[in-house]
């Protein structure tokens, strides 16, 4: 569950949403929220709030202008009275022209007035789109302060880390089942029960999605469970685990994705003790 809360603390789920996330990122945010139904939650809250954020400024236009100005070109352009329909007369050898009734001018004034209404009214709809547009940007921006802000912070807390004299740092080397210079950096601090891993120096396999890594601490000759983690080429964050206060060693075994009771001695890939 913590490793869940940290991942959607990470500020991926925002970035997201807005499409700001490479193929691999949206492929692995996809597949989370498939065996989580608390990161498929948290999207769906980014969602909705994005959506609300729109529509508390939307600028809405009235609702029947299309339709007014619709009715009354098709009414006024199709009145048949518009025009004489028996426009040329004969009489003998002179052929007489009726004049257009007096009111024709300002039928052809007010057909003209309602085409720059229609201009007007797209103008208008243009206008309202590039607002809605700029809502949602200004929207993107914001999310962009807070997960800035969110990276700061966590970065200000990492830091915090190496300054702590409490914490001691140690280095899990390979053991034969992993790859050559496969290893961990982990810090602890027994007075907090604080343990850490540094994710950005982490120098391991990636896992496939059926499999997570298992952090176990060696406590009275007894495995203890520490929690799981993935390998992640892109993260630079130091991952807090389980607490312990006493521990005599630390290793990493390969276990089903969840983890495990008890620790996957075949499978154990680095190892290390103070």
């Amino acid at each position: 569950m913590e490793d869940i809360n940290a991942y959607i603390e990470s500020g991926i789920l925002e970035l997201y949403v807005l499409g700001d996330v490479s193929q691999e990122e949206k492929l692995q945010v996809e597949e989370m929220a498939k065996n989580h139904q608390a990161i498929k939650a948290e999207l769906d809250e980014i969602e909705r709030s994005l959506e609300l954020y729109a529509e508390e400024n939307a600028i809405e236009p009235s609702e029947n202008l299309r339709s007014r100005v619709l009715n009354s070109l098709v009414t006024n352009l199709g009145d048949d009275n518009t025009f004489n329909k028996n426009p040329v007369e004969n009489t003998g050898n002179v052929i007489a022209f009726s004049t257009l009734k007096t009111g024709s001018f300002y039928k052809y004034a007010f057909a003209a007035c309602l085409a720059l209404l229609v201009a007007s009214s797209v103008a208008l709809v243009s206008m309202y789109n590039k607002l809605q547009q700029s809502n949602t940007q200004l929207a993107a921006l914001q999310l962009d302060k807070q997960h800035f802000a969110s990276r700061v912070n966590l970065m200000d807390e990492q830091l915090q880390v190496f300054r702590d004299a409490s914490f001691k740092f140690l280095k899990l080397q390979a053991t034969p089942k992993a790859p050559a210079g496969a290893n961990i950096t982990i810090a602890w601090s027994p007075a907090k029960k604080k343990v850490m891993i540094d994710m950005g120096t982490m120098k391991m396999p990636i896992n496939d999605k059926n499999h997570q890594y298992q952090l176990w601490a060696l406590v009275n000759g007894k495995p203890v469970d520490l929690g799981v983690f993935d390998k992640n080429p892109d993260s630079t964050n130091m991952k807090e685990m389980k607490p312990v206060a006493l521990a005599d060693a630390f290793a990493v075994t390969l276990e089903p994705r969840g983890g495990s009771v008890t620790p996957t001695m075949d499978e154990m890939m680095v190892v290390g003790k103070f």
